[in-house]
């Protein structure tokens, strides 16, 4: 076997190739910007990339009806710059580029299940946590972490997944498709749907019938920072954890809540994301056997993007 890795990155230079049009905030640009922040990062030298692999069908299947998967083809095939919504921009080459973005999660879960690396982080584009299992929703076709953990729970029988989402919008397609079961947690800090895209994630939605408390949301007030986040972080969410013991973590990394992104009105600063790091690294030692996947989801401002990404991944690497 190859001597392991502390971290492995899966990315792809194809995921550049899905092109929004000049001005959307969803842009290939955001990528770019991650990438040169890490690798003139010199701490970072010695950690390992690797390429996204497109999905076997069956797994998008899990997540996603066939009849969403084909009209999405049939959208990028003929032309169409956007579906559904003009957020949703679209270009030939979309599909299969969010099917890369989908299938990054599955080569990283091979890498941790063969102990090739003891966690891994997918810098992905587009982002996934909104779509929903029939639509496209927030610049999101497929929802990456689902994917993952539907790859996660049915190929390696690793039951008890939950997914932590810190991106400054609540993931409403990973709570419609975790709400109804037992097995699967979903907790999420974001702002309050109130005042933010996509209108859902009240505290008081915890998931129905096998699923009720499998979901715990947690909104926050516009003008929030540091301190009501780690107030979260570390008391009701390392409570949660705690209590429902995890089989593995998936994190939908997502850095839009820095105070300088006008996506959101939250007012994080750039060291809160290597405190993060840390934390959801600790918790992956403690309840998973160091099974940690994170995945990006949003983060729209260039001028911290980099910055912000690089402070996570220090923290990821803490000791």
């Amino acid at each position: 076997m190859h001597p392991s890795s502390v971290l492995t990155f899966i990315t792809d230079l194809r995921f550049l190739e899905h092109d929004t049009g000049g001005e959307h905030p969803e842009m290939p640009a955001r990528l770019q910007v991650i990438l040169a922040a890490l690798q003139q990062n010199e701490s970072f030298a010695s950690l390992k990339s690797q390429d996204s692999r497109l999905p076997d069908r069956k797994w998008l299947q899990t997540v996603h009806d066939e009849e969403w998967l084909f009209r999405f083809e049939e959208a990028v095939l003929s032309g169409k710059t956007s579906i559904d919504h003009s957020d949703n921009q679209i270009c030939y080459d979309s599909y299969e580029v969010a099917a890369l973005a989908a299938g990054a999660g599955l080569k990283a879960i091979d890498l941790l299940e063969q102990g090739l690396t003891q966690q891994s982080f997918c810098l992905v584009r587009p982002p996934g946590h909104h779509a929903e299992r029939v639509r496209p929703f927030g610049f999101c076709f497929f929802n990456n972490c689902v994917v993952a953990a539907r790859y996660w729970q049915q190929q390696y029988g690793r039951q008890r997944i939950m997914v932590f989402d810190f991106d400054a919008h609540h993931g409403n397609g990973i709570q419609s498709a975790f709400e109804r079961e037992a097995d699967s947690l979903y907790i999420s800090i974001h702002e309050h749907p109130s005042f933010s895209y996509p209108g859902t994630g009240y505290s008081d939605e915890q998931g129905f019938v096998d699923g009720l408390g499998s979901i715990l949301n947690l909104p926050l007030a516009p003008g929030a920072g540091d301190d009501q986040f780690l107030a979260l972080l570390h008391g009701q969410v390392a409570a949660k954890i705690a209590q429902w013991q995890p089989d593995a973590m998936i994190v939908a990394a997502g850095f839009d809540g820095h105070w300088a992104d006008e996506m959101s009105g939250l007012l994080y600063s750039t060291g809160l994301y290597q405190e993060i790091g840390r934390t959801v690294r600790q918790w992956s030692n403690l309840y998973c056997g160091g099974r940690l996947l994170s995945i990006l989801e949003g983060g729209y401002e260039l001028t911290v993007l980099g910055e912000s990404v690089e402070a996570y991944v220090q923290g990821l690497l803490s000791r």
